[in-house]
């Protein structure tokens, strides 16, 4: 039995509470395809809620159904790495959003989640890969951001089952690892 916030469930799930602070998408892409070029200036919009589609995505977003089997259907980036790039940069001015991640949340160890199964407010997902930062973050954020988020730069994921997360408490469980 694990004491203390976490406890395991009956049917070995691993049960915690984590926070989602924000939800952000994008109709299209700013930096994807401009090398060499200037960014995009398509909107990013802040939502209070997201639709999850099983196999496709986040309803309305730039990778929404971008094809099958697609890693990046939704992505996560840790509230507490987003503090410590603003202490890094105290002079800068940069919103949550500048990250280009879907989903900022606070409370889970994101790099822990690559290959593992998981769920958050009831909506199943397979980390996939790490989100590693592009060179763009140095325009958007400041010199060196990039280099900063190295290992730190999100979680990509895919979207098992469908549903509607929201932001505020989210119950998170965890799935053993299958040993992938």
């Amino acid at each position: 039995m694990i004491d203390g916030p976490w406890k395991a469930a009956e049917d070995r799930r691993i049960m915690s509470r984590a926070t989602i602070r924000h939800i952000f998408i994008s109709k299209g892409h700013n930096f994807i395809g401009h090398h060499g070029k200037d960014p995009d200036a398509h909107p990013i919009e802040e939502r209070k809620e997201v639709q999850c589609v099983a196999g496709k995505g986040l309803v309305d977003d730039r990778f929404f159904d971008l094809k099958e089997n697609y890693k990046g259907q939704i992505t996560f980036f840790d509230w507490a790495v987003f503090d410590e790039l603003k202490g890094h940069y105290p002079d800068k001015e940069f919103p949550p959003s500048a990250m280009r991640r879907n989903v900022l949340v606070e409370g889970l160890d994101l790099n822990a989640l690559i290959v593992e199964e998981f769920e958050l407010q009831g909506i199943r997902f397979s980390g996939a890969q790490h989100c590693a930062p592009c060179y763009w973050m140095d325009q958007a954020v400041g010199p060196g951001a990039e280099t900063f988020l190295k290992g730190r730069g999100g979680l990509r994921a895919r979207i098992l089952t469908d549903g509607k997360l929201t932001t505020g408490p989210a119950d998170f469980r965890l799935f053993h690892s299958t040993g992938l």
